[in-house]
C-alpha cells in the first residue's frame, strides 16, 4: 500500500497532538452548543438552555418562574419552551454524542500487548510483543475531518430542532389565545340568551308571547349553552397543547395568557425573493451540504483503505536460554477474497443518495417558501376583510333588526336568525385573525428551518442576519 507523504505527515501530526486533545469532549460540546445558541438567538432573539447539571437546571427553573409571573407574550412562551421542553433537551444531547465522537477521533488507537511463555526441557522462552495499528494512525486526519463534518451537521440539525420548537410554540400560543377568546365570547352570548329566554318565559306566562316564538327563544339559549361547552373544551385542549410544549406541570400550568389576539399589522411584509432567501438560509439545506462534505471525506477514506485496511506494526522482545533478542513484525491483510470494491461502491451510493436528498430538500424548500408567502398574504387579506367589513356590517344589520323588531316590523324568528349569523361572523373573524398569526409564524420561520416537519424559522429575522451564518 502506497501512502502519500502528505497523509503520512498528517497522521504523525495528528498523533502528536492527540495526547494534548485527550478528554476534550466537554469543551467541544460546549463550543458546539455556543454555536447553536448564536444561530437561534440571531433568528428568534431567544436561546435554549442545555440542562446538563443541577446548576443549569436551577438557573433555567428560576428564569421560567420569572417569566410565568406575568401574562405570557409570544416571545416569553418561546423562551420557556427553549428552557423547559424535554424533547428539545434530547435533541441538544445529540451535540454531546457528536462531540464525543470527534474527541474519540483525536485519540490514538490503544496499542496491543501479548505475552507468551514456552518451556521445553527446562528451557524457558518468553516473548513480549507490543502492537500498534499503523492504518489508524496514518488515516487519523481523515477520520478527524469526517467527525468534524458530522459535528457540523449535528449543530445545524440541533439548531433546526430549536427553531422548530419555537415555531410550534408560537402556533400553539396563538391557537390557545384564540380558543380562549372564542370561549369568552360564546359565554357572553350564553349569558345574553339566558336573559332573553327568561324574559320570553315571563312574557309567555302572561300570554304576550306565542308558543312558537317561545320555543325558538329556548332553543337559541340551549344551542348557546351547547356551544359554550364545545368552546370550553376546545380552549382547554389548545391550552394543554401549549402547556406540553412549554414543559410545565403542577402549579405552573396556571400561567396567564392575554385575553385576545394581537392586532393585525398595518402593512404586510414585502418579500423580494423568498426562494433565494430560503435556499441561502435554510438550516436543513446547510446540514445537507455538510453531510455531503462528510460523505465525500468518508468516501476518500474508504477508497484509501479499501484495498488494505489492516496494517499492524509490532515490537518484539524475546528471551530464552539465557539469550535475548529484539525485533519487529509487520502484519498485513492479504486481499484475496475481499478487494474492498463493495465498500467503495456502498460509500459512492451513500454519497449519491445524500446528493439527491439535498436536491429534493432544496426543491421542497422553494415550494414551501412560495406557499408560506401566499398563505400569509391571503390570511392577512381575509382577517382584514372580517375586521373592516364583515363584522361591522353584521353589527349594523343586527342593530337595524333590533329596531325593526322593536317597531314590530320583524319577527322573533328573523331576529334570532340574524343573531346566529352575527355570532358565526365574530367567531370566524377570531379564527381568521388566529390563522393570520399562524401564517405569519410560518413565513417568519420557513426560510431558515425545516418546514417539511412543521414550518419554522424567520424571514425578517433572517434578513437582519443575512451574513451571520
Amino acid at each position: 500500500m502506497a501512502v502519500e507523504p502528505r497523509t503520512l505527515r498528517g497522521g504523525l501530526a495528528a498523533a502528536a497532538i492527540a495526547l494534548l486533545l485527550a478528554g476534550c469532549a466537554g469543551p467541544i460540546a460546549q463550543s458546539s452548543f455556543d454555536d447553536v445558541n448564536a444561530i437561534t438567538k440571531a433568528k428568534t432573539g431567544r436561546q435554549p438552555a442545555w440542562i446538563s447539571n443541577d446548576e443549569a437546571a436551577d438557573k433555567a427553573r428560576s428564569r421560567v418562574e420569572t417569566l410565568l409571573a406575568q401574562p405570557l407574550t409570544v416571545d416569553d412562551a418561546v423562551e420557556i419552551a427553549m428552557l423547559n421542553n424535554r424533547a428539545l433537551q434530547i435533541d441538544l444531547s445529540e451535540l454531546g454524542l457528536a462531540a464525543a465522537d470527534l474527541a474519540q477521533a483525536y485519540r490514538l488507537p490503544n496499542p496491543g500487548f501479548s505475552f507468551k511463555r514456552l518451556e521445553s526441557a527446562g528451557v524457558v522462552d518468553i516473548e513480549r510483543k507490543f502492537t500498534l495499528s499503523v492504518v489508524d494512525v496514518l488515516f487519523m486526519p481523515l477520520r478527524i475531518d469526517i467527525e468534524q463534518n458530522r459535528l457540523t451537521v449535528a449543530k445545524l440539525n440541533t439548531a433546526n430542532a430549536v427553531l422548530r420548537i419555537a415555531a410550534e410554540t408560537r402556533r400553539a400560543y396563538y391557537r390557545a389565545i384564540a380558543a380562549g377568546q372564542v370561549a369568552d365570547y360564546v359565554m357572553q352570548v350564553r349569558e345574553a340568551t339566558a336573559a332573553s329566554a327568561e324574559l320570553a318565559r315571563r312574557m309567555a306566562r302572561v300570554g304576550n308571547f306565542n308558543t312558537l316564538d317561545f320555543a325558538r327563544e329556548q332553543a337559541f339559549h340551549a344551542d348557546a349553552t351547547a356551544q359554550t361547552g364545545v368552546a370550553r373544551r376546545a380552549a382547554t385542549s389548545e391550552r394543554e397543547k401549549l402547556t406540553r410544549l412549554l414543559g410545565l406541570w403542577g402549579p405552573n400550568t396556571a400561567f396567564k395568557l392575554p385575553p385576545r389576539l394581537p392586532d393585525l399589522p398595518a402593512q404586510p411584509v414585502d418579500v423580494a425573493d423568498v426562494e433565494a432567501t430560503t435556499v441561502r438560509d435554510r438550516l436543513d439545506i446547510k446540514a445537507g451540504r455538510a453531510a455531503i462534505d462528510s460523505l465525500a471525506t468518508s468516501l476518500g477514506l474508504t477508497r484509501a483503505t479499501g484495498f488494505v485496511n489492516v496494517l499492524d506494526a509490532s515490537y518484539i522482545r524475546e528471551t530464552g536460554g539465557g539469550a535475548r533478542s529484539t525485533g519487529y513484525e509487520i502484519s498485513l491483510e492479504i486481499p484475496i477474497f475481499d478487494w474492498g470494491d463493495a465498500k467503495v461502491a456502498r460509500a459512492e451510493y451513500l454519497y449519491q443518495q445524500a446528493a439527491h436528498r439535498l436536491a429534493g430538500t432544496a426543491v421542497n424548500a422553494r415550494s414551501e417558501a412560495r406557499e408560506a408567502y401566499i398563505n400569509y398574504r391571503t390570511a392577512l387579506d381575509l382577517a382584514i376583510a372580517y375586521r373592516d367589513e364583515v363584522v361591522p356590517l353584521r353589527t349594523r344589520i343586527s342593530e337595524e333588526m333590533q329596531l325593526r323588531y322593536n317597531g314590530m316590523l320583524s319577527s322573533v324568528f328573523e331576529l334570532l336568525i340574524d343573531a346566529q349569523a352575527q355570532i358565526r361572523s365574530v367567531i370566524a373573524a377570531i379564527d381568521a385573525q388566529r390563522d393570520f398569526w399562524i401564517a405569519d409564524t410560518d413565513l417568519q420561520f420557513v426560510t431558515i428551518a425545516d418546514a417539511g416537519m412543521s414550518a419554522g424559522g424567520g424571514l425578517r429575522l433572517a434578513g437582519a442576519d443575512a451574513g451571520g451564518d
